[in-house]
């Protein structure tokens, strides 16, 4: 059953420290989308950890990939101590200048296994449905791996920003990031998207090893929006749109495919990754049951709070000392994987006593229009 309800919300902006009982709200770029509203978020601000058990909304992987089922030379091993903050605690306080964040290394040598030690840290949260999806990351200088920021589900129903570094051009001013959907169709060709549609190269107006910068895509019924900065990218729509919950990937790693990864590097590789954001509506009916019953019960004390489009570059805050990947290869150990820092410098408070028969409507059928929209399923 499909509803689609016209309603006129009052906001009133207001600055408060109150916990965001209603959700989370995202002006559209689109104009005819009006304004999006998000009944969850995940905030991890890695820069600001002093150790990985902070993290709890994260977990680091290990696992195999042969050299034929990732269609490489090399395979792909996949390790928890390859993920770690950069710096070290210790080392924060002799060098200001040197970026803080989560790290994933790629290695340089091969191992026994014919393989090539990789990264990859998971949300823990597998419920992840239409949101907005954002990164803030500094990207590896060393030519010969990928570095993937990606929402996904299954192997057909996958959301990428892809990095090769191979492909990066300091002279040409050449930095491209590609943009990727996995469905049904790239997996009957050889999970090769570049002929489904869903496939589309663009260069960065930056320099992505030298600063930080905030990667994004907005998924959304029948559309994925791809940003870097707060600059469009690319739009990408159709059946071929993933249509299920997920959870969101960092990953890094090389198999020596010439088309693709390139690889292995000359030397140990590290991106590093300050922060993720994700604002979201949740696939878990028991879960959007709760949030339903949370800001109904706060009545016209409940909360929208803005999300904020400040990103990195906007805010002149991006570090553009040069990327050190040399640190990554002194790293021996890392942390537990797990944490989570968050807040918001806006929120809006709303007039909700209007709305309890709205959120009626909500849990009934999947799109909702209020002068904000609200996308169930």
């Amino acid at each position: 059953m499909h509803w689609a309800l016209a309603f006129s919300l009052l906001i009133v902006p207001r600055i408060a420290f109150a916990i965001c009982t209603c959700g989370y709200l995202m002006t559209d770029r689109q104009p005819e989308n009006n304004s999006i509203l998000f009944t969850d978020k995940l905030e991890t601000d890695f820069g600001s950890m002093k150790d990985l058990s902070q993290a709890s909304e994260w977990t680091k992987q290990q696992f195999n990939v042969s050299a034929i089922a990732g269609r490489g030379t090399y395979g792909k091993t996949f390790l928890p101590e390859n993920v770690f903050l950069l710096p070290e605690p210790q080392d924060v306080q002799g060098d200001v200048n040197e970026p803080r964040g989560i790290a994933l290394r790629v290695g340089s040598q091969i191992t026994s296994l014919n393989a090539i030690s990789a990264a990859e840290v998971d949300t823990s949260r597998r419920d992840m449905f239409w949101g907005s999806y954002r990164a803030t990351m500094k990207l590896s200088r060393v030519s010969g791996t990928c570095a993937a920021f990606f929402w996904y589900f299954n192997d057909s129903q996958e959301i990428d920003m892809e990095f090769l570094s191979r492909q990066f051009d300091e002279v040409k001013k050449v930095f491209p990031v590609n943009l990727v959907i996995h469905s049904s169709l790239s997996a009957k060709d050889g999970y090769d998207a570049s002929k489904t549609g869903t496939f589309k190269t663009t260069n960065l107006k930056f320099d992505p090893t030298k600063g930080f910068h905030e990667y994004r895509f907005d998924y959304l019924p029948g559309h994925v929006y791809f940003y870097a900065d707060g600059e469009r990218l690319g739009e990408m729509k159709g059946e071929n749109v993933p249509s299920s919950g997920g959870h969101v990937i960092l990953q890094h790693w090389s198999n020596g495919n010439q088309l693709w990864s390139g690889g292995p590097p000359s030397s140990d590789a590290a991106i590093v990754v300050k922060s993720v954001k994700a604002y979201f509506n949740s696939s878990d009916a028991k879960k959007r049951g709760d949030w339903h019953n949370t800001c109904r019960g706060h009545g016209e004390k409940g909360t929208v709070c803005a999300i904020s489009d400040t990103t990195p570059a906007a805010s002149g805050q991006v570090d553009h000392s040069p990327h050190n990947d040399a640190k990554a290869g002194n790293h021996e150990t890392g942390e537990e994987s797990g944490g989570h820092g968050s807040h918001l410098a806006k929120s809006l408070t709303t007039a909700l006593a209007p709305m309890m028969a709205v959120y009626t409507l909500m849990m009934m059928g999947p799109e909702l229009e209020f002068g904000l929209k609200v996308w169930w399923e």
